[in-house]
């Protein structure tokens, strides 16, 4: 097999046709799926990109496949992202949200990288996120920083 000369824009582009279109469940899967296509590639490469590119991981009946969340191609805080949270409630340590499925990553990461609204971390599933606040005396600030951020 020849080895094609692809820029990077070239395997970013395979990557994301590769996850629309076939179900891969592992970083060895997609590097072996573009070896084919021709690419020289490595696993570190793979998770730059599929991080990049912002794949997540979803459960299709009884696999976990690796896939691009087509909804959230151009989410912004003030319009799109309000149709993916269902709902918002908090008890005296947590915050949970609840998405859309296959949003949760999505959110968290998003929350994440919010400054300043007190959030020590999240922890997303396929449809449902967890946020531990910085401080739980402080939980009901919290969640109130949390939804007017997410739904204003």
């Amino acid at each position: 097999m020849s080895r094609k000369t692809h820029n990077k824009a070239d395997f970013i582009i395979a990557v994301q046709e590769l996850l629309q279109k076939k179900s891969v469940g592992t970083q060895e899967e997609i590097k072996a799926a573009l070896q084919k296509q021709g690419f020289v590639v490595n696993q570190v490469k793979v998770s730059r990109v599929l991080h990049k590119i912002g794949a997540i991981k979803m459960n299709e009946g009884e696999k976990v496949v690796y896939r691009l969340p087509a909804e959230l191609v151009s989410i912004t805080p003030n319009d799109s992202l309000k149709q993916l949270i269902l709902n918002i409630s908090h008890n005296e340590s947590l915050i949970i949200i609840q998405t859309a499925p296959g949003c949760a990553q999505f959110v968290a990461r998003f929350l994440d990288q919010a400054k300043e609204i007190g959030v020590l971390g999240t922890v997303a599933g396929d449809d449902t996120l967890f946020i531990a606040p910085e401080n739980i005396k402080q939980i009901e600030n919290v969640h109130r920083k949390v939804y007017k951020l997410l739904l204003g």
